[in-house]
Protein backbone atom coordinates (compact mmCIF):
# COMPACT_ATOMS: atom_id res chain seq x y z
CA UNK A 1 0.00 0.00 0.00
CA UNK A 2 1.33 3.35 -0.91
CA UNK A 3 0.58 6.81 0.21
CA UNK A 4 -2.10 7.26 -2.47
CA UNK A 5 -4.34 4.47 -0.80
CA UNK A 6 -5.08 6.86 1.69
CA UNK A 7 -6.84 9.24 -1.11
CA UNK A 8 -8.44 6.42 -2.41
CA UNK A 9 -12.34 4.77 -0.87
CA UNK A 10 -13.57 2.45 -2.56
CA UNK A 11 -11.63 2.56 -5.93
CA UNK A 12 -13.45 6.05 -6.31
CA UNK A 13 -11.16 9.70 -6.31
CA UNK A 14 -11.78 11.56 -3.30
CA UNK A 15 -12.55 15.57 -2.97
CA UNK A 16 -10.21 18.13 -4.14
CA UNK A 17 -10.31 19.66 -1.01
CA UNK A 18 -9.77 16.52 0.96
CA UNK A 19 -7.43 15.21 -1.22
CA UNK A 20 -4.78 18.23 -0.86
CA UNK A 21 -6.02 19.12 3.20
CA UNK A 22 -4.60 15.57 3.95
CA UNK A 23 -1.57 15.32 1.74
CA UNK A 24 -0.69 19.13 3.27
CA UNK A 25 -1.57 18.02 6.83
CA UNK A 26 0.38 14.76 6.48
CA UNK A 27 3.60 16.73 5.05
CA UNK A 28 2.98 19.13 8.30
CA UNK A 29 3.21 16.84 10.91
CA UNK A 30 5.94 15.25 9.13
CA UNK A 31 8.17 18.63 9.32
CA UNK A 32 6.50 19.06 12.34
CA UNK A 33 7.91 15.71 14.02
CA UNK A 34 11.40 16.66 12.32
CA UNK A 35 11.28 20.47 13.91
CA UNK A 36 10.65 18.69 17.36
CA UNK A 37 13.23 15.99 16.76
CA UNK A 38 15.78 18.91 16.00
CA UNK A 39 14.52 21.14 18.93
CA UNK A 40 14.49 18.08 21.60
CA UNK A 41 18.53 17.76 20.93
CA UNK A 42 19.05 20.71 20.76
CA UNK A 43 17.34 21.64 24.17
CA UNK A 44 19.12 18.45 25.33
CA UNK A 45 22.59 19.56 24.13
CA UNK A 46 22.34 23.65 25.80
CA UNK A 47 21.48 21.18 29.09
CA UNK A 48 24.72 18.99 28.63
CA UNK A 49 26.66 22.50 27.87
CA UNK A 50 25.17 24.30 30.83
CA UNK A 51 25.30 21.14 33.23
CA UNK A 52 29.34 21.70 32.42
CA UNK A 53 29.72 24.82 32.37
CA UNK A 54 28.26 24.45 35.91
CA UNK A 55 30.15 21.70 36.63
CA UNK A 56 33.45 23.28 35.48
CA UNK A 57 33.08 26.43 38.16
CA UNK A 58 32.67 23.54 40.67
CA UNK A 59 35.51 22.08 39.67
CA UNK A 60 37.36 25.93 40.13
CA UNK A 61 35.67 26.78 43.52
CA UNK A 62 37.16 23.44 44.27
CA UNK A 63 40.91 24.04 43.17
CA UNK A 64 40.80 27.72 45.01
CA UNK A 65 39.80 25.96 48.51
CA UNK A 66 42.23 22.96 49.02
CA UNK A 67 45.65 24.84 48.16
CA UNK A 68 46.55 27.06 51.21
CA UNK A 69 48.87 29.79 51.33
CA UNK A 70 52.13 27.85 51.20
CA UNK A 71 50.96 25.51 48.69
CA UNK A 72 49.82 22.73 50.20
CA UNK A 73 47.04 20.47 49.14
CA UNK A 74 44.33 20.64 52.04
CA UNK A 75 42.13 17.84 52.42
CA UNK A 76 39.38 16.33 55.57
CA UNK A 77 35.96 16.48 57.37
CA UNK A 78 35.90 20.32 56.70
CA UNK A 79 36.55 19.93 53.15
CA UNK A 80 33.56 17.68 53.47
CA UNK A 81 31.37 20.18 54.58
CA UNK A 82 32.29 22.86 52.28
CA UNK A 83 31.68 21.04 49.31
CA UNK A 84 28.66 19.71 49.78
CA UNK A 85 27.55 23.22 50.42
CA UNK A 86 29.24 24.40 47.36
CA UNK A 87 27.50 22.07 45.49
CA UNK A 88 23.89 22.66 46.79
CA UNK A 89 24.58 26.03 46.42
CA UNK A 90 25.54 25.73 42.74
CA UNK A 91 23.41 22.93 41.57
CA UNK A 92 25.22 20.22 41.28
CA UNK A 93 23.98 18.09 43.86
CA UNK A 94 23.96 14.99 42.07
CA UNK A 95 25.74 11.50 41.77
CA UNK A 96 28.98 13.11 41.50
CA UNK A 97 32.47 11.95 41.41
CA UNK A 98 35.58 14.27 43.21
CA UNK A 99 39.05 12.71 42.56
CA UNK A 100 41.84 15.45 44.35
CA UNK A 101 45.13 13.86 42.35
CA UNK A 102 48.89 15.14 44.21
CA UNK A 103 51.86 16.04 41.55
CA UNK A 104 52.86 12.49 41.43
CA UNK A 105 49.11 11.58 40.12
CA UNK A 106 48.18 9.66 43.43
CA UNK A 107 44.68 10.20 44.42
CA UNK A 108 45.12 11.79 48.03
CA UNK A 109 40.97 12.50 48.01
CA UNK A 110 37.60 11.47 46.60
CA UNK A 111 34.03 11.89 47.14
CA UNK A 112 31.98 9.63 47.71
CA UNK A 113 35.25 8.52 50.49
CA UNK A 114 34.23 4.83 49.84
CA UNK A 115 33.58 4.47 46.38
CA UNK A 116 31.47 1.28 44.67
CA UNK A 117 33.86 -2.15 44.58
CA UNK A 118 33.63 -2.25 40.85
CA UNK A 119 34.07 1.98 40.37
CA UNK A 120 37.21 1.63 42.72
CA UNK A 121 38.21 -1.17 41.06
CA UNK A 122 37.94 0.49 37.60
CA UNK A 123 39.13 3.78 38.96
CA UNK A 124 43.23 3.76 37.96
CA UNK A 125 41.87 3.32 33.98
CA UNK A 126 39.12 5.78 34.52
CA UNK A 127 41.72 8.29 35.59
CA UNK A 128 44.10 7.54 33.17
CA UNK A 129 41.84 7.64 30.24
CA UNK A 130 40.32 11.14 32.08
CA UNK A 131 43.35 12.90 31.65
CA UNK A 132 42.72 12.26 27.80
CA UNK A 133 39.42 12.54 26.74
CA UNK A 134 35.76 14.68 28.15
CA UNK A 135 33.74 11.21 28.07
CA UNK A 136 34.90 7.78 29.74
CA UNK A 137 33.14 4.74 30.18
CA UNK A 138 31.71 3.77 33.48
CA UNK A 139 32.11 -0.03 34.62
CA UNK A 140 28.21 -0.79 33.96
CA UNK A 141 27.82 1.34 30.82
CA UNK A 142 27.22 4.43 31.48
CA UNK A 143 29.01 7.31 29.69
CA UNK A 144 30.27 9.43 32.45
CA UNK A 145 31.81 13.65 31.56
CA UNK A 146 34.58 14.51 32.47
CA UNK A 147 35.85 18.33 33.92
CA UNK A 148 39.60 18.57 34.77
CA UNK A 149 40.94 21.50 36.44
CA UNK A 150 44.87 21.73 37.12
CA UNK A 151 45.67 22.90 41.06
CA UNK A 152 48.23 26.00 40.66
CA UNK A 153 50.54 27.66 43.30
CA UNK A 154 53.11 30.28 42.45
CA UNK A 155 52.00 29.55 38.76
CA UNK A 156 52.84 26.08 38.88
CA UNK A 157 51.12 22.84 38.46
CA UNK A 158 51.10 20.65 42.13
CA UNK A 159 47.72 18.79 41.48
CA UNK A 160 44.46 18.12 39.65
CA UNK A 161 40.76 17.73 40.30
CA UNK A 162 39.16 15.54 38.47
CA UNK A 163 34.81 16.02 38.38
CA UNK A 164 33.05 12.84 36.78
CA UNK A 165 28.94 12.73 36.54
CA UNK A 166 27.00 10.30 34.83
CA UNK A 167 25.16 11.62 31.66
CA UNK A 168 21.71 10.25 32.80
CA UNK A 169 22.29 12.88 35.52
CA UNK A 170 21.73 15.57 32.70
CA UNK A 171 17.94 16.83 33.33
CA UNK A 172 15.97 18.86 30.55
CA UNK A 173 13.22 21.34 32.25
CA UNK A 174 10.08 20.63 32.42
CA UNK A 175 8.97 23.95 31.14
CA UNK A 176 11.29 23.76 28.54
CA UNK A 177 9.63 20.95 27.24
CA UNK A 178 5.98 21.71 27.83
CA UNK A 179 7.08 24.88 25.73
CA UNK A 180 8.01 22.79 23.03
CA UNK A 181 4.62 20.66 23.00
CA UNK A 182 2.79 23.85 23.12
CA UNK A 183 4.91 25.98 20.39
CA UNK A 184 4.65 22.68 18.09
CA UNK A 185 0.75 21.83 18.73
CA UNK A 186 0.14 25.78 17.91
CA UNK A 187 1.89 25.69 15.02
CA UNK A 188 0.15 22.51 14.06
CA UNK A 189 -2.98 23.70 14.21
CA UNK A 190 -2.39 27.16 12.85
CA UNK A 191 -0.83 25.22 9.75
CA UNK A 192 -3.77 22.61 9.13
CA UNK A 193 -6.32 26.16 9.43
CA UNK A 194 -4.24 27.53 6.77
CA UNK A 195 -3.80 24.50 4.60
CA UNK A 196 -7.64 24.00 4.89
CA UNK A 197 -8.58 27.48 4.08
CA UNK A 198 -6.39 27.86 1.06
CA UNK A 199 -7.38 24.07 0.12
CA UNK A 200 -11.35 25.53 0.13
CA UNK A 201 -11.09 28.39 -1.17
CA UNK A 202 -8.59 26.54 -4.37
CA UNK A 203 -11.17 24.01 -4.63
CA UNK A 204 -14.48 26.21 -4.32
CA UNK A 205 -13.71 27.67 -8.22
CA UNK A 206 -12.92 24.40 -9.28
CA UNK A 207 -16.02 22.87 -8.33
CA UNK A 208 -18.35 25.59 -9.52
CA UNK A 209 -16.56 24.83 -13.16
CA UNK A 210 -17.69 20.43 -12.68
CA UNK A 211 -21.07 22.20 -11.49
CA UNK A 212 -21.44 24.27 -14.77
CA UNK A 213 -20.15 21.07 -16.50
CA UNK A 214 -23.02 19.40 -15.42
CA UNK A 215 -25.44 21.91 -16.28
CA UNK A 216 -24.21 21.70 -19.85
CA UNK A 217 -24.43 17.81 -19.92
CA UNK A 218 -27.51 18.32 -19.18
CA UNK A 219 -28.69 20.74 -22.02
CA UNK A 220 -28.36 24.15 -19.76
CA UNK A 221 -26.13 26.26 -21.72
CA UNK A 222 -26.77 29.27 -19.62
CA UNK A 223 -24.24 28.77 -16.72
CA UNK A 224 -22.92 31.74 -14.80
CA UNK A 225 -19.05 31.20 -13.31
CA UNK A 226 -17.52 34.09 -11.13
CA UNK A 227 -14.37 35.02 -13.29
CA UNK A 228 -12.78 37.01 -10.44
CA UNK A 229 -10.15 35.09 -9.21
CA UNK A 230 -6.53 36.11 -8.64
CA UNK A 231 -4.80 32.88 -9.12
CA UNK A 232 -3.40 32.72 -12.79
CA UNK A 233 -3.90 29.12 -13.10
CA UNK A 234 -7.45 29.16 -11.81
CA UNK A 235 -8.44 32.11 -13.49
CA UNK A 236 -7.35 30.70 -16.74
CA UNK A 237 -9.20 27.07 -16.40
CA UNK A 238 -12.59 29.28 -15.28
CA UNK A 239 -11.88 31.83 -18.12
CA UNK A 240 -11.33 29.17 -20.67
CA UNK A 241 -14.40 27.23 -19.50
CA UNK A 242 -16.80 30.27 -19.49
CA UNK A 243 -15.32 30.92 -23.20
CA UNK A 244 -16.35 27.06 -24.15
CA UNK A 245 -19.46 27.14 -22.50
CA UNK A 246 -20.60 30.47 -24.31
CA UNK A 247 -19.24 28.37 -27.52
CA UNK A 248 -21.52 25.84 -26.83
CA UNK A 249 -24.43 28.09 -26.71
CA UNK A 250 -23.59 29.88 -30.22
CA UNK A 251 -23.07 26.13 -31.37
CA UNK A 252 -26.04 25.12 -30.05
CA UNK A 253 -27.63 27.86 -31.45
CA UNK A 254 -26.55 27.43 -34.51
CA UNK A 255 -27.38 23.83 -34.31
CA UNK A 256 -31.48 24.69 -33.63
CA UNK A 257 -31.10 27.27 -36.76
CA UNK A 258 -29.64 24.89 -38.95
CA UNK A 259 -32.08 22.30 -38.37
CA UNK A 260 -34.50 24.70 -39.24
CA UNK A 261 -33.06 26.27 -42.03
CA UNK A 262 -32.09 22.96 -43.53
CA UNK A 263 -35.42 21.83 -43.48
CA UNK A 264 -36.64 24.90 -44.83
CA UNK A 265 -34.38 24.59 -47.43
CA UNK A 266 -35.28 21.22 -48.47
CA UNK A 267 -39.25 21.46 -47.84
CA UNK A 268 -39.05 24.59 -50.07
CA UNK A 269 -38.22 22.61 -53.32
CA UNK A 270 -40.22 19.05 -52.40
CA UNK A 271 -43.41 21.82 -51.62
CA UNK A 272 -42.85 23.83 -54.87
CA UNK A 273 -42.41 20.20 -57.02
CA UNK A 274 -44.89 18.74 -55.28
CA UNK A 275 -47.65 21.46 -56.10
CA UNK A 276 -46.68 21.79 -59.34
CA UNK A 277 -46.21 18.23 -60.57
CA UNK A 278 -49.91 17.68 -58.55
CA UNK A 279 -51.25 20.54 -60.73
CA UNK A 280 -50.24 19.04 -63.85
CA UNK A 281 -51.80 15.19 -62.40
CA UNK A 282 -54.87 16.67 -61.82
CA UNK A 283 -54.86 18.88 -65.36
CA UNK A 284 -55.32 22.16 -63.82
CA UNK A 285 -53.02 23.62 -66.45
CA UNK A 286 -52.25 22.21 -69.90
CA UNK A 287 -50.09 23.00 -73.03
CA UNK A 288 -47.48 25.90 -72.48
CA UNK A 289 -48.43 26.57 -68.82
CA UNK A 290 -47.76 22.59 -68.00
CA UNK A 291 -44.36 22.72 -69.76
CA UNK A 292 -43.30 26.26 -67.82
CA UNK A 293 -44.07 24.29 -64.50
CA UNK A 294 -42.49 21.21 -65.77
CA UNK A 295 -39.21 23.55 -66.18
CA UNK A 296 -40.03 24.86 -62.78
CA UNK A 297 -39.89 21.12 -61.06
CA UNK A 298 -36.81 20.45 -62.99
CA UNK A 299 -35.02 23.76 -61.72
CA UNK A 300 -36.42 22.75 -58.20
CA UNK A 301 -35.23 19.64 -58.51
CA UNK A 302 -31.98 20.55 -59.54
CA UNK A 303 -31.51 23.14 -56.66
CA UNK A 304 -32.56 20.50 -54.08
CA UNK A 305 -29.71 18.29 -55.61
CA UNK A 306 -27.37 20.49 -55.45
CA UNK A 307 -28.19 21.56 -51.42
CA UNK A 308 -27.82 17.45 -50.79
CA UNK A 309 -24.55 17.40 -52.87
CA UNK A 310 -22.98 20.22 -50.89
CA UNK A 311 -23.99 18.23 -47.48
CA UNK A 312 -22.59 15.21 -49.22
CA UNK A 313 -19.38 17.11 -49.80
CA UNK A 314 -19.23 19.13 -46.55
CA UNK A 315 -19.13 16.31 -44.84
CA UNK A 316 -16.48 14.18 -47.30
CA UNK A 317 -14.38 17.30 -46.36
CA UNK A 318 -15.44 16.93 -42.81
CA UNK A 319 -13.60 13.62 -42.30
CA UNK A 320 -10.68 14.63 -44.46
CA UNK A 321 -11.94 12.70 -47.56
CA UNK A 322 -10.43 16.18 -49.65
CA UNK A 323 -8.96 15.14 -53.52
CA UNK A 324 -6.65 17.37 -54.63
CA UNK A 325 -5.11 17.04 -57.83
CA UNK A 326 -2.54 19.59 -58.01
CA UNK A 327 -0.62 20.43 -61.21
CA UNK A 328 1.19 23.78 -62.36
CA UNK A 329 -0.54 26.46 -63.25
CA UNK A 330 0.31 30.37 -64.65
CA UNK A 331 -1.68 31.79 -61.76
CA UNK A 332 -2.50 35.15 -63.85
CA UNK A 333 -3.87 33.33 -66.29
CA UNK A 334 -6.33 30.61 -64.30
CA UNK A 335 -7.09 33.81 -62.12
CA UNK A 336 -8.34 35.66 -65.70
CA UNK A 337 -10.12 32.55 -66.72
CA UNK A 338 -12.29 31.96 -63.64
CA UNK A 339 -13.18 35.95 -62.88
CA UNK A 340 -14.32 35.75 -66.70
CA UNK A 341 -16.25 33.01 -66.29
CA UNK A 342 -18.03 34.35 -63.36
CA UNK A 343 -18.78 37.39 -64.82
CA UNK A 344 -20.48 35.89 -67.81
CA UNK A 345 -22.77 33.96 -65.53
CA UNK A 346 -23.93 36.71 -63.59
CA UNK A 347 -25.84 39.90 -64.61
CA UNK A 348 -23.62 42.69 -63.05
CA UNK A 349 -25.80 45.33 -63.66
CA UNK A 350 -24.74 48.71 -62.27
CA UNK A 351 -21.91 46.55 -60.06
CA UNK A 352 -18.12 47.33 -61.15
CA UNK A 353 -16.04 44.47 -61.13
CA UNK A 354 -12.03 44.73 -61.84
CA UNK A 355 -9.60 42.01 -61.42
CA UNK A 356 -5.37 43.20 -60.67
CA UNK A 357 -3.01 40.26 -61.38
CA UNK A 358 0.88 39.68 -60.92
CA UNK A 359 2.74 41.81 -63.89
CA UNK A 360 5.36 38.80 -64.01
CA UNK A 361 3.82 35.19 -65.06
CA UNK A 362 3.85 33.21 -62.09
CA UNK A 363 3.70 29.28 -62.76
CA UNK A 364 2.87 27.57 -59.04
CA UNK A 365 1.56 23.81 -58.40
CA UNK A 366 -2.10 23.95 -57.38
CA UNK A 367 -5.84 22.74 -58.10
CA UNK A 368 -7.71 24.88 -60.16
CA UNK A 369 -10.85 23.32 -59.24
CA UNK A 370 -10.38 23.83 -55.95
CA UNK A 371 -9.27 27.51 -56.46
CA UNK A 372 -12.04 28.20 -58.88
CA UNK A 373 -14.78 26.74 -56.14
CA UNK A 374 -12.99 28.82 -53.47
CA UNK A 375 -12.90 31.93 -55.94
CA UNK A 376 -16.35 31.68 -57.01
CA UNK A 377 -17.91 31.27 -53.65
CA UNK A 378 -16.25 34.51 -52.22
CA UNK A 379 -17.24 36.49 -55.34
CA UNK A 380 -21.04 34.92 -55.10
CA UNK A 381 -21.00 36.40 -51.12
CA UNK A 382 -19.38 39.45 -52.56
CA UNK A 383 -22.10 40.15 -55.25
CA UNK A 384 -24.95 39.36 -52.63
CA UNK A 385 -22.94 41.89 -50.26
CA UNK A 386 -23.37 44.65 -52.76
CA UNK A 387 -26.37 44.17 -53.90
CA UNK A 388 -27.54 45.61 -57.34
CA UNK A 389 -24.93 48.63 -57.21
CA UNK A 390 -21.26 48.36 -56.13
CA UNK A 391 -17.94 47.38 -56.55
CA UNK A 392 -15.99 44.02 -56.19
CA UNK A 393 -12.12 43.65 -56.64
CA UNK A 394 -9.98 40.37 -57.09
CA UNK A 395 -6.48 41.31 -56.43
CA UNK A 396 -3.66 39.05 -57.48
CA UNK A 397 -0.34 39.63 -55.04
CA UNK A 398 2.73 38.23 -53.79
CA UNK A 399 4.40 38.21 -50.31
CA UNK A 400 7.71 36.68 -50.37
CA UNK A 401 6.39 33.64 -48.67
CA UNK A 402 3.03 32.49 -49.93
CA UNK A 403 0.33 33.95 -53.21
CA UNK A 404 -2.48 36.11 -52.23
CA UNK A 405 -5.81 36.52 -53.43
CA UNK A 406 -7.83 39.29 -51.78
CA UNK A 407 -11.82 39.27 -52.77
CA UNK A 408 -12.94 42.97 -51.54
CA UNK A 409 -16.18 44.28 -52.05
CA UNK A 410 -17.98 47.90 -50.69
CA UNK A 411 -21.06 46.39 -49.02
CA UNK A 412 -22.18 46.53 -45.48
CA UNK A 413 -19.94 44.66 -43.95
CA UNK A 414 -20.04 41.88 -41.21
CA UNK A 415 -20.89 42.94 -38.04
CA UNK A 416 -18.30 42.32 -35.37
CA UNK A 417 -20.05 39.56 -33.08
CA UNK A 418 -20.48 37.76 -36.03
CA UNK A 419 -16.94 38.30 -37.95
CA UNK A 420 -15.04 35.18 -35.42
CA UNK A 421 -18.16 32.74 -36.58
CA UNK A 422 -18.07 33.38 -40.08
CA UNK A 423 -16.45 29.76 -41.49
CA UNK A 424 -18.45 28.21 -38.62
CA UNK A 425 -20.37 25.63 -40.69
CA UNK A 426 -24.18 25.70 -40.64
CA UNK A 427 -23.41 29.98 -39.64
CA UNK A 428 -25.40 32.10 -41.47
CA UNK A 429 -25.07 36.31 -41.43
CA UNK A 430 -28.35 38.34 -40.17
CA UNK A 431 -27.79 40.23 -42.95
CA UNK A 432 -28.06 37.11 -45.75
CA UNK A 433 -30.19 35.04 -43.07
CA UNK A 434 -33.83 36.59 -44.65
CA UNK A 435 -32.53 37.50 -48.17
CA UNK A 436 -30.42 34.70 -49.35
CA UNK A 437 -31.17 30.98 -49.38
CA UNK A 438 -28.39 28.50 -48.43
CA UNK A 439 -27.12 26.24 -46.05
CA UNK A 440 -24.45 28.09 -44.01
CA UNK A 441 -21.69 25.85 -45.60
CA UNK A 442 -20.02 28.26 -48.63
CA UNK A 443 -17.23 29.47 -46.39
CA UNK A 444 -16.52 26.77 -43.72
CA UNK A 445 -16.40 24.58 -47.11
CA UNK A 446 -14.02 27.02 -48.84
CA UNK A 447 -11.91 27.30 -45.75
CA UNK A 448 -11.62 23.63 -46.33
CA UNK A 449 -10.65 23.33 -49.34
CA UNK A 450 -8.00 26.41 -49.11
CA UNK A 451 -6.34 24.50 -46.06
CA UNK A 452 -6.30 20.98 -48.44
CA UNK A 453 -4.23 22.94 -50.76
CA UNK A 454 -1.77 23.58 -48.27
CA UNK A 455 -2.96 27.67 -47.28
CA UNK A 456 -5.91 29.12 -45.46
CA UNK A 457 -8.48 31.33 -46.22
CA UNK A 458 -9.09 34.68 -44.27
CA UNK A 459 -11.31 37.36 -43.07
CA UNK A 460 -8.88 40.30 -43.69
CA UNK A 461 -10.68 42.87 -43.42
CA UNK A 462 -14.71 43.68 -42.93
CA UNK A 463 -15.97 47.27 -41.58
CA UNK A 464 -18.93 49.32 -42.34
CA UNK A 465 -17.02 50.48 -45.97
CA UNK A 466 -16.64 46.85 -47.15
CA UNK A 467 -15.02 43.40 -46.31
CA UNK A 468 -12.14 41.80 -47.61
CA UNK A 469 -11.47 38.19 -47.61
CA UNK A 470 -8.19 36.70 -48.24
CA UNK A 471 -6.94 33.12 -50.09
CA UNK A 472 -3.46 31.79 -48.95
CA UNK A 473 -1.74 29.88 -51.82
CA UNK A 474 1.95 28.41 -51.01
CA UNK A 475 4.40 28.58 -53.19
CA UNK A 476 7.34 26.34 -54.36
CA UNK A 477 10.72 26.61 -52.64
CA UNK A 478 12.46 27.40 -55.85
CA UNK A 479 10.14 30.57 -56.76
CA UNK A 480 10.73 32.26 -52.44
CA UNK A 481 14.20 31.46 -53.33
CA UNK A 482 13.69 33.81 -56.78
CA UNK A 483 11.31 36.43 -55.01
CA UNK A 484 14.19 36.37 -52.22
Amino acid sequence: MGINSVFIKNNEPVSLLRYWTTRYLLTLVIGLVIIGAVSAYWIKYAAIEKQIEVTRLFAEEVADRVVDDVGNILVGEKLHQVLDNRRKFMGVDRNLILFIEDIKGEVVYSRPTKLPLPLEQAAPDLLEQADKRDKVRHPSGETLYVIRKPLEFNGQIIGKVILLFPETDIKVGKEEIQYLVIMLGSLGVLGWAVIYFHARKLSEPIQNVVMSARQIVEGNYDVLINKTIKEKEIHELVHTFAEMADRLRQLESMRTELLAGVTHELKTPVTSISGLIQAINDEVVSGEEQKEFLEICLKETKRLQKMVEDLLDFNSFAVGAITVCQEEQNVNKLIREIASQWQIVHDLGHVTFTVWVLEKQTMIYVDPGRVQQILINLLNNAKQAVGEKGSIALTLYETGTDLRIDVKDDGPGIPAKEQPLVFERFFRGSNKKDKVRGLGLGLSYSRMMAKALGGDLLLTKSTSEGSVFTLILPMRKEQKEEIA
